[in-house]
């Protein structure tokens, strides 16, 4: 069931021409997130519409801050043609002010951010990656694969090339 409230005003905003804004998040911002990114981005470039969106990734935590994403992530991203430059950042109160979407992986993804937001109408901007899946799938988020083989890096780009190519459907329509 996608969060149709925190969706319209992301919608509202693409059919007024104006960007739309889209933070996806994770707990350290080193696999998940910046996947998220970078297929969310392939896909909005792909579609010729890049310009009416400004994505970006952040985490939970502050473990990794400044650093590129991890290395097998971006091995495997590379060899579905999405290259990962992001540098790590930490979710900051601030960008409840400046995104209309924010996408947390996982349900204690979702619980931080719910402890971050500032105020109830800026909690009404976080979703779950998990409501946008397409595909039968036995996940209702998107695992961390950070203690897994290359099965797990592999699930993550499948879930998120599903989320996001629904997300796009969502918004874009």
């Amino acid at each position: 069931m996608v969060n149709e409230i925190a969706l319209e005003g992301a919608r509202n905003r693409y059919r007024e021409g104006k960007p739309v804004r889209v933070l996806f998040v994770c707990l350290g911002n080193i696999c998940r997130s910046p996947a998220a990114e970078g297929v969310m981005r392939a896909l909005v470039e792909e579609r010729g519409d890049a310009a009416l969106w400004e994505i970006d990734s952040a985490g939970t935590g502050n473990y990794h801050i400044g650093d590129l994403p991890d290395k097998r992530m971006r091995i495997h991203a590379r060899r579905r043609g999405y290259e990962l430059t992001h540098r790590c950042r930490q979710v900051c109160e601030c960008d409840f002010d400046d995104f209309d979407l924010i996408v947390g992986m996982d349900a204690m993804n979702l619980r931080n951010l719910h402890a971050i937001a500032p105020t109830p109408e800026a909690g009404g901007k976080i979703v779950g990656m998990g409501e946008f899946f397409d595909i039968a799938t036995r996940y209702d988020h998107v695992p961390d694969p950070y203690y897994e083989g290359a099965e797990g890096f592999e699930l993550v780009l499948d879930l998120l090339q599903s989320g996001c190519g629904r997300l796009y459907e969502e918004v874009a329509g």
